[in-house]
C-alpha cells in the first residue's frame, strides 16, 4: 500500500474504500453518534464520553467495512487521516456532495 504523506493525497484513497452507499450511511450514523458524545464530553468532562465516541464511530464504520465493503478499514494504517476523513465525509454528506439515500 502506498504511504500517504498528506491528507489531501490520502482522501481520494479514503473515498475509494467507501464505495457503497450503505458504507457511507453507517459511517454517517456512527459519526453522528460520536459527535453527540463529543458534545457530552465537553459539557461534563467525563472521559467515558470520549471512549463512547470512539466505540460508536469506529464500531459502525468497521461493521460497514467488514460486512459491506469487504475491505480493511483505513484506520488500521492511517488512524489520524481516517478520523479526519470520517468527519470530512460526514460534512460532505450533509452538504449533498455524497448521496446515501
Amino acid at each position: 500500500m502506498e504511504r500517504y504523506k498528506t491528507f489531501r493525497d490520502f482522501y481520494p484513497y479514503y473515498l475509494s474504500e467507501h464505495d457503497h452507499k450503505h458504507t457511507k450511511l453507517l459511517h454517517f450514523i456512527g459519526t453522528s453518534i460520536a459527535i453527540f458524545f463529543y458534545v457530552q464530553f465537553f459539557m461534563s468532562f467525563n472521559f467515558l464520553f470520549l471512549l463512547y465516541s470512539l466505540l460508536s464511530g469506529y464500531g459502525f464504520a468497521w461493521v460497514a467495512h467488514f460486512f459491506i465493503e469487504h475491505n480493511k478499514p483505513a484506520t488500521f494504517s492511517y488512524p489520524l487521516y481516517s478520523l479526519i476523513g470520517d468527519h470530512v465525509m460526514f460534512v460532505e454528506i450533509l452538504t449533498g456532495k455524497h448521496r446515501i439515500f
